[in-house]
């Protein structure tokens, strides 16, 4: 049996100092080779330890046999955006091992398949050889299944080397095979071989450690494509098209699954909701959109290029204002991209998607708790302007695991908006379709089949006058346009508002968006800590942008606008509402496909203040 190889002596000497609870674990493996379950296993035995934690999957976009890497996060500190120095890496893949050796800072460890002879790569890592096949010969004999079971030994062996509690290890097994008793039980065995090689054959010579702590008791661990769902499905959702397209197909299989738990008639067994895979995506959002033209609460989502492909139709549903939700998972663009990266790259085509001159309500969650919540606003945004609205997650937030706290139930009864019923127009005596009775900007509607003789209107993407009947004369159109406007203009009071944080004695402000206000939280500490600079905060969550952003940017010397994209779209938005203070804007982007890290937004607005 071999033994780890030993570090040079300036390393031994930092082992003195332990990491506890504050270090990241990414495991190297190829895509299709099962190791989800057991990644799943060894970050979940960290959370039921009470450590925060959150997990990051960078996947290729085949369906198997390329590159893969998971990475845990523990961080007692709570922070969840992704850390850029790898402390731990569990190389698996013959395929990248020497890139991802090479890719580590000095004094990091490397748990390895002992056949991969990694330990010659370089003399200033932390190596533990472990013969992880063979292990899992041990446990079963079917040579198809052993690069399975292989998986769960590097968690056994994790778990050892690193002070993970072997029965909560098991805890998550039993967990997550369910009532499957067989595999429970070669999986806990083969996690308990990996365990006792360590146990007997290395000795440990890095200062990494997990702790028990009492930090994560009423947690969930969610991914924010499933919290979006649940917030659908809350929000009263009732038809769902959509075409399969990733990051965002889980989010449209997870609410399909919900519905059907949740939404059956108890009496006759029948859906009370309609679930439709379209053939594409513009069949995908016309039917949203005639499903919520007829009065359901209808939704698709998709990622980039449906966007793109979308377009036409979503002017359509802003011009005939007819309301749907829209759930847009970022990936890299443009045209197919990267599929499998992260972006916040589609910004500014959700504000003003469509040809002509519209402008759209935009959502931007930062959180699992947003996800849901905005999901439930979206919908009632819908139906109160009576327009499309665009819920703008990213993959990152979409399909990666956050920690958070349970969902409050929702208490607030369902906006549906101005819909004048059969009694209502009885009563008033008159009814314009596109009239703006209230100065808002917002006309009443009636639904299909209302029983009235003045219910009925004709809906139209030409032109179109108040009592909504075809119009050429250009009074009638500037009317319509200027009227389209002022409901903008209400949109305004109705989004939800920004995050606003001053701190006494700033100079400098710093504007996020969505995803990356996780790392923000943290780079917020490094610029106190390492550089003595305190910040004002502010995080859109909506587009339009409301009056605090004016107020904002008023009150400070420098902002830095922070975003996940080329071009810093965000910040040009926020040059054209603030174009008295252009100067005081800077832009701070990351857009390798990577989710933003604190480190990275720190050195940029660094480097910008030393000039």
């Amino acid at each position: 049996m071999s033994t780890q190889t030993r570090p040079r002596e300036d390393l031994k000497r930092k082992k003195e100092q332990e990491v506890v609870n504050d270090f990241s674990i990414q495991v190297a493996t190829v895509n299709g080779s099962g190791s989800q379950s057991s990644n799943n296993v060894l970050m979940r035995a960290i959370f039921r330890m009470g450590v925060p934690i959150s997990g990051k999957n960078l996947f290729p976009s085949n369906i198997a046999g390329l590159p893969t890497w998971f990475t845990i996060r523990a961080s007692k500190e709570g922070h969840a955006g992704r850390k850029k120095e790898i402390d731990v890496l569990i190389a698996m893949n013959p395929g990248t091992a020497r890139e991802d050796v090479e890719s580590l800072e000095p004094g990091r460890v490397v748990v390895y398949d002992e056949k991969l002879n990694l330990s010659k790569i370089r003399d200033d890592l932390i190596y533990y050889p472990i013969p992880f096949s063979e292990l899992a010969g041990e446990v079963i004999k079917d040579v198809r299944l052993r690069k399975l079971i292989a998986n769960i030994v590097y968690v056994g062996s994790a778990a050892e080397l690193f002070g993970i509690e072997m029965a909560e290890v098991e805890t998550v097994i039993a967990n997550w095979f369910k009532n499957k008793k067989k595999a429970i039980d070669l999986n806990v065995q083969a996690a308990h071989l990996g365990a006792k090689y360590v146990a007997e054959n290395l000795t440990k010579s890095d200062p990494f450690r997990i702790q028990r702590m009492e930090k994560t008791q009423g947690k969930i661990i969610i991914d924010g494509n499933s919290a979006c769902a649940l917030g659908s499905m809350f929000a009263g959702v009732t038809v769902l098209t959509w075409y399969p397209i990733t990051p965002a197909s889980s989010l449209a299989e997870t609410l399909a699954d919900y519905l059907g738990r949740y939404r059956m008639d108890p009496e006759t067994g029948k859906a009370t909701f309609a679930v439709v895979q379209a053939e594409d995506e513009l069949a995908a959002i016309g039917m949203a959109i005639g499903a919520g033209w007829a009065g359901a609460r209808s939704m698709t989502s998709t990622a980039g290029p449906g966007i793109s492909l979308m377009a036409e139709f979503v002017g359509l549903a802003y011009f005939t204002e007819t309301p749907v939700v829209i759930f847009d998972v970022q990936r890299i663009g443009p045209s197919t991209g990267l599929p499998t990266r992260t972006s916040q790259g589609d910004t500014v085509s959700l504000y003003y998607l469509s040809h002509g001159d519209t402008k759209h309500v935009v959502l931007f969650p930062a959180t699992m708790k947003e996800c849901f919540d905005f999901s439930i606003d979206a919908f009632d945004l819908a139906e109160r302007l009576q327009q499309p609205i665009f819920v703008a997650s990213d993959l990152d937030l979409g399909m990666n695991n956050w920690m958070a706290d349970p969902f409050d139930y929702p208490e607030k009864p369902l906006d549906r908006g101005k819909v004048l019923t059969a009694e209502d127009l009885e009563r008033v005596g008159t009814f314009a379709r596109y009239k703006d009775v209230d100065g808002d900007g917002i006309p009443y509607r009636t639904l299909p089949g209302t029983d009235h003789p003045l219910a009925a209107y004709f809906t139209r993407g030409s032109g179109h006058n108040e009592e909504s009947r075809y119009t050429e004369r250009p009074e009638d159109y500037t009317n319509l346009m200027d009227r389209l406007a002022k409901k903008h203009e209400t949109a305004r009071t109705l989004v939800p508002e920004p995050i606003v944080r001053y701190t006494k004695g700033a100079e400098v402000g710093i504007i996020t968006y969505g995803s990356t206000d996780v790392a923000m939280e943290e780079c917020q500490e490094q610029l106190r800590q390492e550089h003595g600079i305190e910040i004002h905060y502010f995080r859109i969550r909506a587009l339009p942008f409301t009056e605090h952003l004016k107020d904002f940017v008023s009150r400070c010397q420098r902002v830095y606008v922070v975003e996940q994209n080329r071009d810093g779209q965000m910040g040009d938005l926020i040059f054209l509402e603030v174009k008295d203070e252009l100067g005081k804007i800077r832009k701070v982007l990351h857009y390798d496909g990577l989710p933003i890290d604190a480190r990275s937004i720190t050195d940029q607005v660094m480097a910008y203040e030393r000039g």
